[in-house]
């Protein structure tokens, strides 16, 4: 069973998808711009701040879920330009405990709305991770 997930702590999808798919135990979550929830715009400043706001929005679809950040399990981190993975990593020290997620880091040519960062996570709930 699919159940789609949603929160007004997070921003509307750009595109035709659904922000998070729950299956079971596991909770998908589609990549996350640094977009403010109220707004709809990326946040001022530059990848640090757009990270942090992607962050913000994974936790509150991990909320929404029933979730909170200590279930994600893994998250791919999508950026623009690989310099910028220092700030970011700081990112991860403050939003995640040990241990803390697998992660993947990848850079890319361009992002949707000009963002400089796109992250994605995968959470499992449950006492099994």
């Amino acid at each position: 069973m699919r159940k789609a997930i949603n929160t007004n702590g997070a921003p509307a999808p750009v595109a035709p998808y659904s922000p998070g798919i729950q299956a079971g135990e596991m909770i998908f979550l589609s990549g996350q711009l640094g977009l403010d929830a109220n707004t709809g715009q990326l946040v001022p400043g530059g990848a640090r701040e757009q990270a942090e706001r992607a962050l913000k929005n994974i936790a509150a679809l991990a909320n929404g879920a029933g979730g909170s950040m200590d279930d994600v399990v893994k998250t791919t981190v999508f950026m623009t330009d690989l310099a910028e993975f220092g700030p970011i990593n700081s990112l991860f020290e403050e939003f995640f405990d040990q241990p803390r997620p697998a992660r993947s880091a990848v850079e890319i040519s361009a992002l949707p709305l000009g963002a400089l960062v796109e992250i994605e996570a995968i959470l499992c709930r449950g006492g099994n991770h």
